[in-house]
């Protein structure tokens, strides 16, 4: 099979072959009659999953539960669901009971939304429609199959989806299902706090943020998975630096400019700010005293509730902690600029920095000076091999203890500063600058 379309095609084929119903089901559908490249193909049948895995050799059967096999076929793999119809959803999340369905009208009904409830026969390349998908799609509609307030509380989770889905495709939620989610809203932190993170990453990367998180606030969902973030509205900000306007905007701003970001710097964009609310105080100007640390805290907190990753977690702190070293560069010692930009992932506090201005003061002085800074310097000028190790420290007659840090710290900021190049010079530098203790006169006989 040569590509992941021809190989879903194929198991319909095999699936029709067997005297069974097959058709491509849900987002790949969507996406198709779209003109989008879909990411993965489904495909719905009336076989039962153990008829499926007698069709093919190859499957992973984790989710044949709830009618679902994955078949391997060469080198891809493709999702076949039964068609099936769910009953009780006491978690808000997950069915009760699966009851396969006879038709496959009767599986398209139990789905979430229109535009997710086509099928299409890809061997006469015809379009199924039982729930007016086809026409919602033509007019950039989000609407839920049925009643809304039913599908929301059989899956608490489709009401961020129905927001992220709008903002992705550029559609409106059609207002009874709009308003339904107003109502449930609240329902949504019955829904674990991985599914949410997924949901949110996926609406700050995949290319409309702002719009996102606009819907996220007026559908009430923000102000419940992200209460600090709501707590940005209305917050003033000294108009010199920020003509834009209050906290929420600016960060609006900063979303809506951002291209392709990775999930980190999606997610630091959006808390980069997050301490502001909590230091607002007005004295001479709006001020926002230690808002970084603040927001640094707040912003683990976050991280922390929503499941992130450590490393996630570790680069979002560090990116709304340093986000205003910026306005310092050109002041600072070359050693404490060099090891600014020795952080780790110093590229995405670079855009960020970017973005930040953009969305203010309009600004990039700074971001040119660093900009120029990388072009021009070595690497080896930014992280330079060490000129001496505490092995050569224990060498030259040094006890271990914390004294080490403090000595090979001096020896780097040296070398950053470009007061020493060679190992000779450092230890020439550590002797004349940390003389070594005279040996203990404990033990010795007292007169």
């Amino acid at each position: 099979m040569s590509t992941l379309r021809e190989t879903a095609t194929e198991v319909v084929r095999r699936l029709r072959a067997a005297g069974y119903e097959a058709y491509f089901v849900g987002g790949c559908v969507r996406d198709l009659l779209l003109g989008r490249q879909p990411a993965d193909y489904d495909v719905a049948t009336n076989a039962t999953p153990d008829a499926v895995i007698k069709l093919f050799p190859q499957t992973v059967t984790v989710g044949a539960r709830f009618g679902v096999v994955l078949v391997l076929l060469g080198a891809y793999q493709v999702e076949v669901a039964t068609f099936r119809s769910d009953h009780g959803y006491k978690d808000g999340r997950h069915p009760e009971a699966v009851r396969f369905a006879q038709t496959a009208e009767a599986d398209v009904r139990r789905r979430d939304f229109t535009i997710n409830g086509l099928l299409y026969d890809p061997l006469t390349e015809q379009t199924l429609d039982f729930v007016g998908g086809s026409e919602d799609l033509r007019s950039g509609i989000i609407r839920t199959i049925g009643d809304p307030q039913e599908r929301f509380a059989e899956d608490k989770l489709r009401m961020l989806r129905a927001v992220r889905f709008a903002a992705r495709f550029g559609y409106t939620i059609e207002p009874g299902t709009f308003a339904a989610i107003q109502q449930l809203c609240a329902g949504i932190a019955q829904v674990s706090k991985e599914r949410i993170r997924d949901e949110l990453v996926r609406m700050l990367t995949e290319g409309r943020a702002r719009r996102a998180l606009e819907l996220l606030d007026v559908s009430g969902l923000l102000e419940v998975i992200l209460p600090e973030v709501a707590r940005m509205k209305g917050v003033a900000q000294p108009p010199e630096f920020h003509p834009e306007g209050d906290v929420w905007v600016h960060t609006l701003l900063m979303l809506e400019k951002m291209e392709q970001p990775s999930v980190t710097l999606a997610v630091g964009v959006l808390l980069h700010d997050i301490g502001k609310p909590a230091t607002f105080r007005l004295a001479d100007r709006i001020r926002f005293d230690e808002h970084t640390d603040v927001g640094a805290v707040m912003a683990e907190e976050v991280c922390r509730r929503l499941r992130f990753s450590n490393p996630e977690t570790e680069r979002v702190v560090a990116l709304v902690r340093h986000h205003l070293r910026f306005k310092d560069a050109p002041k600072m010692r070359p050693s404490k600029l060099k090891r600014f930009l020795a952080m780790d992932g110093f590229a995405e506090h670079l855009e960020l920095h970017r973005l930040d201005c953009l969305a203010s003061h309009g600004d990039l002085s700074n971001y040119e000076f660093i900009k120029n800074l990388l072009e021009t310097l070595p690497a080896g000028e930014i992280r330079p091999p060490r000129l001496l190790t505490g092995d050569d420290l224990i060498e030259m007659g040094y006890l271990p203890g914390p004294l080490f840090t403090e000595i090979l710290t001096a020896v780097e900021e040296a070398q950053l500063d470009g007061e020493l190049k060679t190992s000779e010079a450092a230890r020439v530098f550590v002797e004349k600058k940390f003389p070594r203790p005279r040996a203990s006169a404990a033990g010795q006989k007292q007169g």
